[in-house]
């Protein structure tokens, strides 16, 4: 059984930046395409980032494009998500996905983290 375990979220004011991590309980994560969704209030689970096993590919939603930085270290299991210049709109709960594959990842992901809340207050 995979389990995403992500950290890194809180409550931060307009402008400022917070960094997400997520760490695979798995011993071949760079074999695992990885990325970000996220889930306001109301709305519908977006992707906004996505980043292929070796960490040269990279997708980024237009709402986050120019502010939000993913990351990958395969030597430390972990994928990163740099949040800057955080907007009211960015309030959601981010969820860490995965996919066994050497592709992209997959729009429904197999495996899914437990979610950490991020809140931007104005």
């Amino acid at each position: 059984q995979v389990q995403l375990v992500e950290s890194g979220g809180g409550l931060v004011q307009a402008g400022g930046s917070l960094r997400l991590s997520c760490a695979p309980s798995v011993r071949t994560f760079s074999r695992y395409a990885m990325g970000w969704f996220r889930q306001a209030s109301g709305k519908e689970r977006e992707l906004i980032s996505r980043i292929n096993w070796s960490g040269t590919s990279t997708y980024y939603a237009d709402s986050v494009k120019g502010r939000f930085t993913i990351s990958r270290d395969n030597a430390k299991n972990t994928v990163y998500l740099q949040l800057n210049s955080l907007k009211p709109e960015d309030t959601a709960v981010y969820y860490c996905a995965a996919d066994l594959t050497y592709g992209v990842l997959s729009s429904n992901p197999q495996y899914w983290g437990q979610g950490t809340q991020v809140t931007v207050s104005s």
